[in-house]
């Protein structure tokens, strides 16, 4: 028996491939599915089952693509409504996979179809569970992406789950594996653990969710404490999930359409195409097509994307590596952004070496700011996420999270200048861009964020 996780850092979400006997199944595989049948086959195994543990919000998964290329049969667990063909498992279902035996768990509550996927080794000993969004590392699914289209209180889902974890899940043997569906990062929880496998008895000791004593109203209270607002995004992910999508090659073939600087401008403004610059920063700080909005390749790209961009049907134009684009278009159809219309060739640098106009953005490094803003107190927009901000923020700075920055620009000032600092550097150039795009150019971006920010000498406070 060989299980293997496949994970993906930028959308902090692992895939899992198992064998035995020459028989595969892949468990809640990415959108774009060659490395899978290559693994099979340098196994010389042959892919037999597609596990899906819920209809996924945070990315587009690739079973449909990889039943059609494969042609293995998809299972989802009890309550999914899919709109292609699929086994529908009843609850503690079997499926026998060469010498071993996955057992579809029906696990409510971060969805009513979540389901959590139990392996028994070849002498039937329960090994370890693939549990979705059920049960994270540290943490537990949140329960309130499935509440619109289900006509149910994320409340009520929080209920369902404590049941579904006390009665389905926490019975089982402490030398249970815990495979989980996401780890640290992912928007579908909030404390999960850097670490992405565990026993279940160590979760039973470490995650705040399993403990023995939790009543269902704790449990209700505790796990819908604290939700952020999930991503625009995540509601038309779902609907690519149940109802399909358009093959991979085909998005990547549709999007690598090189246009020059004359033929991307008029593309743009055509099909009213949202400029998308995937540089490094500090490339993109110094001079930019203006109204382009920057998310980096080389950072957290797809899930900035969905939350920036939001709309997975707007037309897109790339800025960025030619290299690399195969890369970029990829990653955002992970995310179900499948309208990449076109890349600028040569890049940048073809725009302004026809002397086009450019925009730039005010950048300073943290020495500079301290001395300018112990004289000028001009305001300070931290777009970190809350958790950084309650940890520890400068005194008298504002919070704004970048996900929100659509929703808060008329919280920024219009005349004065103002400055913009993330943790790093990468989400701070994001919401400067979005804030020029919006008609701001009084913003002033602090280069190295609050990892040196931290270390001047201002006044520091912790909610």
């Amino acid at each position: 028996m060989i299980i293997e996780q496949i994970y993906t850092s930028c959308l902090a979400q692992g895939a899992y491939l198992i064998e035995s006997n020459g028989e595969v199944a892949i468990i809640d595989p990415l959108r774009e599915i060659d490395s899978y049948i290559k693994k099979a086959d340098a196994l010389n195994a042959k892919i037999k089952y597609i596990f899906e543990t819920h209809f996924h919000a945070d990315f587009v998964s690739g079973h449909v693509t990889l039943s059609e290329k494969s042609g293995a049969q998809i299972v989802y667990g009890p309550m999914a409504n899919p709109t292609y063909d699929v086994i529908i498992a009843e609850d503690r279902q079997e499926f026998k996979l060469g010498n071993i035996t996955i057992i579809a768990l029906h696990t409510p509550g971060h969805t009513l179809e979540s389901t959590t996927y139990l392996l028994k080794d070849e002498k039937g000993k329960d090994h370890c569970i693939f549990s979705g969004d059920t049960l994270f590392l540290g943490d537990v699914g949140r329960p309130d992406l499935a509440q619109k289209s289900v006509n149910i209180t994320q409340e009520e889902l929080a209920g369902i789950l404590y049941d579904s974890l006390r009665k389905i899940i926490m019975p089982l043997a402490d030398d249970v594996i815990v495979y989980p569906a996401h780890g640290a990062g992912s928007a579908c929880g909030k404390n999960m653990m850097t670490e992405t496998v565990d026993t279940l008895g160590n979760q039973k000791k470490m995650n705040y969710a399993l403990r023995s004593d939790m009543t269902k109203a704790e449990f209700i209270e505790e796990v819908t404490d604290g939700l952020s607002v999930p991503p625009e995004y995540f509601p038309m992910n779902v609907m690519m999930n149940k109802s399909g999508y358009l093959n991979i090659d085909d998005v990547i073939s549709k999007g690598n359409s090189p246009l020059s600087p004359a033929e991307f401008e008029i593309a743009a403004n055509k099909h009213q195409a949202t400029i998308l610059d995937v540089r490094h920063e500090k490339e993109f700080i110094k001079g930019f097509i203006p109204r382009s909005i920057f998310i980096g390749i080389d950072g957290n790209f797809a899930p900035w994307v969905g939350a920036i961009i939001k709309d997975v049907k707007q037309p897109i134009l790339i800025v960025g590596d030619e290299n690399r684009l195969n890369e970029v278009i990829t990653r955002l159809s992970r995310v179900g952004f499948d309208n990449t219309i076109g890349y600028l060739k040569g890049s940048f640098e073809a725009w302004k070496k026809e002397g086009r106009e450019i925009d730039t953005i005010q950048s300073v490094p943290t020495n500079q700011f301290e001395t300018e803003y112990k004289t000028n107190h001009n305001p300070i927009y931290d777009v970190r996420k809350k958790g950084e901000w309650d940890t520890k923020h400068i005194k008298d700075a504002h919070h704004i999270c970048l996900s929100m920055i659509h929703e808060e620009t008329d919280q920024f000032p219009k005349e004065k200048n103002f400055y913009v600092h993330c943790a790093g550097g990468y989400r701070s150039v994001i919401a400067s861009s979005v804030l020029k795009m919006r008609g701001f150019h009084n913003l002033i971006n602090i280069n190295e964020g609050f990892d040196a920010i931290q270390h001047a000498s201002l006044e520091f406070i912790s909610e």
